[in-house]
C-alpha cells in the first residue's frame, strides 16, 4: 500500500484531508512525544494541524532519534500531515499571533508546566473568551493539579510511578524501564481519543461549548499495567516480576529456537494450551487436574516451560511456526526491525507504507493506525522543514504584511 506525498506547501490547507475530521483545525504547541502523537493522529484522520516549535530553537523532536545527512527521521512521521510555522509563544507579539490562530481553531494541543500557558497570557479563560468551542488538550507528566503538579514530568517517571517498572524484568534482575516512549506513545493515543469525544460533545451541546482535557501521563500506563491497585485494596496482594511468564497461564514465554532465533507462546485460551502440549508430544500432561485451569498452569510453569522450550530447542523458527500454525497453536517469532519489515503480512495488509517525501523520496513509514472503511485517514505530506509553512499561515490566512513579518522575523519572534 503506498500512499503519495506532495511538497506542496498549501497543502493541509483547512479542509483538504480527507478523513472523518476533515474541516478540524488542531494547533499542535506541544513536544516529545504524546502531544505530537496525539496530533499526528488527528492530522492523519483529515484534521489540518499547525505545529508550532520555537523560532530559534526548533522543536525538540527533530532531536529525537536517527537522521540521514543531518535530516531527522522520527520528525517525518511524528509530524507528517502538519503545517509547521516558528512562533515564540512567550513573545507577546509570538502570544498575540497564536491567539489569531485559535480564533478559527478546534483543537490545541499543549504540554508545557502547569501556568506556563497561564504566564503567557495563552490560558483556558482567554483562549476559551477568544473561542469557546475550544477543545484544549493539555498533557503533562502529573496533571494540571496535585502535590506534583510542578514537577517536570516524562515518560520514564510515568513508566516507574504506573507500576511498569516494577513488574518487568527477570525475578531476580532490577526493575526495568522499555527501550522506547512506551507511556508517551500510550498517552498520545488516549489523548486523541480523548479530543475526539470532546469534539464529539460539543457538536451535541447547544451552545457549542470546548472544554479541557487535563491528560497525564501516568494513568494511560497504568490502565495498561493492569488492576494492580484493585488486588492490593482488596487483597493486600503486591505483584512482583516473572520475566516473560504470566501469573494467568501457562506455557507463556520466549523460546530460542535451534537456528539462533527467538519465538513467543501463547496459551491465554485452555485449548489453545492443550494443543501446545499434544504438540510437543505430551498430550498426558493435559490429564493433569491443576492442567485445567490458567492458573494451575502458571504454579507449574518451570515443567511447562521444560517441555515446550525443549521441543522448540530442537527445531528451526521456520518448522517451529510451521507446525504450530498446523496445529491451531499461537506462536509469533521475535522481530527485530529488518524482520518486521520484511515480513510479507505486514507489508500486504499496509501496517507499513511508503509515502514520498522531498528529502529522501520513497520513504518507509507507519501507516495510518487503524482502518475505516468508510472515512480513511491518509499521509499526505510528511515532517517539514523548521519554519517551512510560517510565511504562507502568517500571511495568507492571518493577514500579516510582509514588513510585519519581517519585523517580526528580525525579533526572532517567528521564524
Amino acid at each position: 500500500m503506498t500512499t503519495s506525498a506532495q511538497a506542496d506547501p498549501a497543502q493541509g490547507a483547512p479542509g483538504s484531508g480527507p478523513g472523518p475530521l476533515r474541516g478540524i483545525r488542531v494547533i499542535d504547541a506541544s513536544t516529545i512525544l504524546a502531544g505530537p502523537l496525539c496530533a499526528q493522529l488527528l492530522g492523519d484522520f483529515g484534521a489540518d494541524v499547525i505545529k508550532i516549535e520555537h523560532p530559534v530553537a526548533g522543536d525538540g523532536m527533530r532531536g529525537h532519534g536517527e537522521s540521514k545527512n543531518g535530516i531527522p527521521l522520527w520528525w517525518k512521521e511524528i509530524s507528517r500531515n502538519k503545517r509547521t510555522i516558528g512562533l515564540s509563544l512567550s513573545d507577546p507579539d509570538g502570544a498575540a499571533l497564536f491567539r489569531r490562530l485559535v480564533e478559527d481553531a478546534d483543537v490545541v494541543v499543549e504540554n508545557f508546566r502547569p501556568g506556563t500557558l497561564e504566564r503567557w497570557g495563552l490560558g483556558p479563560d482567554v483562549l476559551h473568551g477568544i473561542n469557546p468551542g475550544l477543545v484544549l488538550v493539555r498533557i503533562t507528566g502529573f496533571g494540571q493539579t496535585g502535590p506534583y503538579a510542578s514537577r517536570a514530568g516524562f515518560g520514564t517517571l510515568a513508566e516507574a510511578m504506573s507500576g511498569f517498572a516494577h513488574l518487568t524484568g527477570e525475578p531476580d534482575g532490577p526493575p526495568t524501564l522499555p527501550a522506547f516512549g512506551l507511556a508517551d506513545t500510550i498517552c498520545g493515543i488516549a489523548a486523541s481519543s480523548a479530543t475526539t469525544m470532546a469534539l464529539y460533545h460539543r457538536e451535541r451541546d447547544p451552545e457549542h461549548r470546548g472544554q479541557v482535557i487535563d491528560m497525564n501521563l501516568i494513568e494511560p500506563i497504568m490502565a495498561a499495567v493492569g488492576p494492580s491497585p484493585t488486588v492490593y485494596d482488596q487483597l493486600g496482594v503486591i505483584g512482583h516480576r516473572h520475566g516473560n511468564r504470566s501469573t494467568n497461564n501457562s506455557p507463556r514465554n520466549t523460546y530460542r529456537t535451534c537456528d539462533g532465533h527467538w519465538v513467543a507462546v501463547s496459551t491465554s485460551a485452555q485449548r489453545i494450551a492443550e494443543r501446545v502440549l499434544e504438540l510437543v508430544g505430551h498430550p498426558e500432561v493435559v490429564e493433569e487436574d491443576w492442567f485445567a485451569t490458567g492458573g494451575g498452569r502458571a504454579a507449574h510453569a518451570d515443567l511447562l516451560d521444560g517441555l515446550v522450550g525443549g521441543w522448540i530447542g530442537e527445531r528451526t523458527r521456520e518448522k517451529v511456526i510451521a507446525e504450530f500454525t498446523a496445529a491451531g497453536a499461537a506462536v509469533a517469532p521475535v522481530y527485530d526491525a529488518r524482520d518486521l519489515v520484511e515480513d510479507p503480512h505486514i507489508r500486504e495488509t499496509g501496517m507499513l507504507t511508503t509515502v514520498e517525501d522531498e528529502d529522501f523520496g520513497p520513504l518507509l513509514m507507519h501507516n495510518v493506525m487503524w482502518r475505516m472503511s468508510r472515512t480513511p485517514g491518509a499521509i499526505r505530506f510528511t515532517g517539514r522543514a523548521r519554519g517551512a509553512d510560517t510565511e504562507h499561515v502568517l500571511t495568507e490566512e492571518l493577514g500579516v504584511s510582509p514588513g510585519e513579518l519581517a519585523a517580526l522575523r528580525e525579533r526572532k519572534a517567528v521564524s
